[in-house]
């Protein structure tokens, strides 16, 4: 079970957190530092690089009072209330002492903003604690590993897990450990990044081979459409781990896309749930697969498409080879993929090495550039054989001008780019002829 920012924000939330996850069942229960503190660790960290000690440890003296308060209206007893607070003095100590130091780096930042979780979830197993419940904490940072490539080392967070539980008292229901942290190849504190405290919890749902993997957030479920954009939109029931994956990486926030391949690969069921309404279904990630039915549409902004047109690429082998040579050298990866007899178009959400990979380019071809584009994403079971679907989508972006199509990649996804200005009016064209 991980339960994000929100579910654990306040200390009315934490206890709701508590009851959910003490239900006589074993469990290993993932959580994220309380909403906004990461951003306020973030800002910490901001001011030792420009050398302001000062303002940072203003910054940390007010992190701590919220704390306090926190503290004060979770325990009820004052001996716990004095445990937790020496507890998390530790921690605000550490950040104390990084301000103090003249040499600032990556490493002394990765260890500031692991202070978060690591706060959170002693705060909550010292609760549980309190209100007698047979909890234990699981240090992420004893077995949670990336290699030198910044990849999950599956294979030492197995062994090291397993023998991380194996030191626990058996009759143990709750092991609470940290999203996010982790430790890199070198032994140093280092973060997943790429979805984060999810992340966490499908490699632990792998390594340990749960029976379900239960992402809580402040939604319940992943819907059919953006809701801030469309109205009336609903939970999607269920969906195979391809549709979610196509999902998450274009645009559906409530899930990262990393965080489904190590569920995906253990063939372990993912349940997205609402801790604010935690008796609602949400939405079930397995091998299933609902035939012929179109699921979902997403959206995936700040889109820059490229096209390159040339000559030279009527019967030329190894034209798209140079072309990918360009992005590959920029580790810049590429969302979409069209091509002609005199061109190719592609698009990229990330601008950082534009500039140079332009620059490759035009030694192939004419290059053009459109900014300020989106990727409309539709999901469903969209396998050749089902005749029709295609044309129900097409036609429902009739009046909508669509610069790319892409299908084909796979059969669960068909995808379209268009401009930003047409984005809102894109998303309810397709509920109105998809889902109503």
């Amino acid at each position: 079970m991980k339960f994000g920012g929100t579910s654990v924000g306040s200390a009315q939330r934490m206890k709701e957190v508590t009851k959910l996850i003490c239900d006589k069942e074993q469990k290993i229960v993932v959580l994220s530092a309380m909403s906004g503190t990461t951003n306020t660790l973030i800002e910490i960290a901001d001011y030792l690089y420009k050398k302001n000690s000062i303002s940072a440890n203003e910054v940390i003296n007010t992190l701590e009072a919220k704390y306090d308060a926190v503290i004060n209206e979770l325990y009820t007893s004052e001996s716990y209330k004095e445990q937790a607070k020496s507890c998390i003095k530790k921690n605000f100590d550490l950040l104390r002492s990084l301000a103090k130091n003249n040499f600032f780096t990556v490493f002394e930042e990765k260890t500031i903003l692991a202070q978060g979780e690591l706060i959170s979830t002693a705060m909550v197993n010292l609760y549980l604690n309190e209100i007698g419940q047979k909890s234990v904490l699981l240090p992420a940072l004893d077995y949670m590993r990336i290699d030198k490539n910044n990849e999950p080392d599956a294979a030492y967070i197995r062994e090291h897990l397993v023998k991380e539980i194996a030191k626990q008292p058996q009759d143990t229901e709750i092991y609470i450990t940290q999203g996010y942290i982790c430790r890199n190849a070198y032994n140093e504190i280092d973060n997943l990044q790429r979805g984060g405290s999810d992340y966490t919890a499908s490699l632990v749902g792998a390594a340990i081979r749960a029976s379900e993997i239960q992402i809580w957030t402040d939604i319940d479920g992943m819907h059919n459409n953006d809701p801030r954009f469309v109205e009336n939109t609903k939970p999607v029931a269920k969906l195979h781990f391809e549709e979610a994956a196509e999902l998450a990486y274009f645009g559906a926030k409530i899930l990262h896309p990393t965080c489904i391949l190590p569920a995906k690969l253990e063939n372990i069921p993912v349940r997205l749930l609402n801790t604010m309404e935690p008796s609602a279904p949400g939405t079930l990630i397995s091998t299933d697969i609902t035939k012929h039915k179109i699921e979902a549409v997403a959206a995936k902004d700040n889109i820059t498409a490229i096209k390159i047109k040339s000559g030279r690429m009527l019967l030329a082998y190894g034209f798209l080879r140079k072309v990918f040579d360009c992005f590959e050298i920029h580790k810049t990866s590429i969302d979409m993929v069209t091509t002609s007899e005199v061109g190719v178009s592609v698009t990229i959400d990330n601008t950082k090495n534009l500039d140079e990979i332009i620059n490759e380019l035009k030694k192939l071809g004419t290059v053009t550039i459109e900014n300020d584009m989106v990727i409309i994403c539709v999901v469903g079971d969209m396998n050749s054989e089902n005749v029709g679907f295609q044309a129900k989508i097409v036609n429902a972006l009739k009046d909508i001008p669509v610069r790319m199509i892409s299908y084909g990649g796979s059969n669960y996804n068909v995808s379209f780019l268009i401009q930003a200005g047409d984005k809102k009016r894109a998303l309810n064209k397709l509920s109105e002829h998809l889902f109503n």
